[in-house]
């Protein structure tokens, strides 16, 4: 089979498509063939970086895939030709977090693509319980796009605190998946959304998906969102950018708001301005993907027409470093996916 395999980082030599032997299948496990993969910004981080996550090279990139079942035990749920996609959080099903249907802080979680190999390839073997089950007529780019970036943004708008339908969030970074995401769930939901980004086609794709305002980041952020929240503040930030936008949102959520970040692209280690943050009583939330009932509620939501993953490009797998080049770059809109059956 096809894999994009990282073999080292001495160079860009060292991320290339290669011939693998398909893996084997134990017992309760499932042999899925990948027909779409999306892209995230953390498949790069294991391109250039790496640091701080346990994994051994070579290894197979990628955490989103969907596909179609090729093979499962005689008594699966899942039959050959069944479309699935993958939840891409292998967990241990009994630790404390597991029992309380919180996989995302399990105790020995791994991430395909990250600590095990992962989605761009062929064909890989998952546990049944983390593959579930699409219509026949599924769009699987569309739905390849759900695991990272949608999940991400659906657990970071209702999950420790959820929104609600009269609040007002600030989405920032509205031109990458995870913020496109949660301004077409957080509309869905009934909530007011103010986006931001330094894209003018960006903020007007976001205006686009039902953002009332689009505020640009070269702009004074925290002021143009004060005047459209009557001097309040937002509700709830959805913060995914890291060192330059962190104090701006600190300064633009309410008396009593919430912060959830998930990312820091732009740097991890922003002042943490603890005075701003009890004084006002400010509620800090880290969120990191999400939990299988999310998934299965995100995923109805998805089928139900709420939302559309929004893809900016579609690459054959032959043109998968092309594609994570272009991630790199990061001029697209949206997700960039690969097309495995190309």
């Amino acid at each position: 089979m096809r894999a994009l395999v990282l073999h080292h980082r001495e160079d860009d030599s060292g991320l290339r498509l290669a011939e693998l032997p398909e893996p084997q299948r134990p017992p309760g496990w499932v042999r899925v063939r990948v027909l779409a993969a999306c892209l995230n910004r953390v498949d790069l981080y294991m391109w250039r970086n790496g640091a701080g996550i346990t994994h051994r090279l070579p290894m197979v990139l990628g955490v989103d895939g969907a596909g179609v079942v090729e093979e499962a035990d005689p008594d699966s749920a899942l039959q050959p030709g069944d479309r699935v996609v993958l939840y891409p959080a292998l967990f241990c099903g009994r630790c404390r977090f597991c029992l309380a249907g919180d996989q995302p802080l399990c105790l020995k979680v791994r991430y395909y693509g990250e600590h095990v190999d992962g989605t761009f390839r062929e064909v890989l073997v998952a546990p049944e319980t983390n593959l579930l089950r699409l219509p026949e007529n599924a769009d699987l780019l569309a739905a390849a796009a759900l695991p990272t970036a949608c999940l991400t943004a659906f657990r970071m708008l209702f999950g420790k605190m959820p929104l609600r339908p009269d609040e007002t969030v600030l989405v920032r970074g509205a031109g990458g998946g995870v913020s496109l995401a949660a301004v077409q769930l957080a509309r869905a939901a009934g909530a007011r959304v103010i986006a931001t980004s330094r894209r003018p086609e960006a903020l007007a794709r976001a205006r686009e998906l039902g953002a009332e305002a689009a505020v640009s980041e070269d702009e004074d952020v925290v002021a143009a969102v004060m005047e459209l929240t009557g001097g309040l503040g937002a509700d709830l930030v959805v913060e995914n950018v890291g060192e330059a936008t962190w104090p701006s949102s600190l300064r633009a959520v309410r008396r009593g708001g919430r912060v959830v970040v998930c990312g820091a692209t732009t740097g991890g280690h922003p002042s943490a301005e603890l005075q701003r943050v009890f004084i006002r009583q400010i509620a800090v939330f880290g969120s990191t993907l999400g939990s299988l009932d999310e998934f299965r509620r995100l995923l109805q939501l998805w089928l139900g027409g709420r939302f559309t993953p929004v893809i900016d490009r579609v690459f054959p797998f032959a043109q998968a470093v092309e594609a994570l080049r272009t991630l790199e770059a990061g001029a697209q809109i949206g997700k960039l996916a690969l097309d495995l059956s190309a």
